[in-house]
C-alpha cells in the first residue's frame, strides 16, 4: 500500500499553487511512501532472488499508471504489486514532478 507523494503547496519562489494543480500533480506522481507490505509480497524467489526491493517506510518510484487507486479522506492510496516497484529513493524532492 503506497501513499503517493503530494508535493509542496507552493513553489520555491513562494507562489501558492491552486488545489486543482496540486491534485493534478498527485494523480500523475510516480513516487510514494510505502505504508504497508502484504505477507505474500516478494515471496516468489524466482522473481526476487535477492529478496524484497523495498520495505515499510521507504520512498519508492513506480509506473505512472501502476496499481489500483483508492480514494481516502483527503487524498488517495495505491495498492501495487511487488513487481510494479521500480526503485527506492532517499527523498521525493529529488524527483522532478510534472
Amino acid at each position: 500500500m503506497i501513499l503517493p507523494y503530494r508535493g509542496a503547496a507552493k513553489t520555491k519562489g513562494g507562489i501558492l499553487l491552486a488545489d486543482q494543480t496540486i491534485e493534478k500533480m498527485t494523480v500523475s506522481t510516480t513516487c510514494g511512501y510505502v505504508l504497508s507490505i502484504g505477507p505474500l509480497a516478494y515471496a516468489d524467489a524466482a522473481k526476487f532472488p535477492t529478496g524484497p526491493w523495498c520495505k515499510q517506510g521507504d520512498w519508492i518510484i513506480f509506473g505512472r499508471y501502476a496499481g489500483a487507486r483508492m480514494n481516502i479522506d483527503g487524498g488517495e492510496i495505491r495498492i501495487l504489486n511487488d513487481d510494479e516497484i521500480l526503485a527506492t529513493i532517499r527523498d521525493p524532492e529529488d524527483i522532478l514532478h510534472m
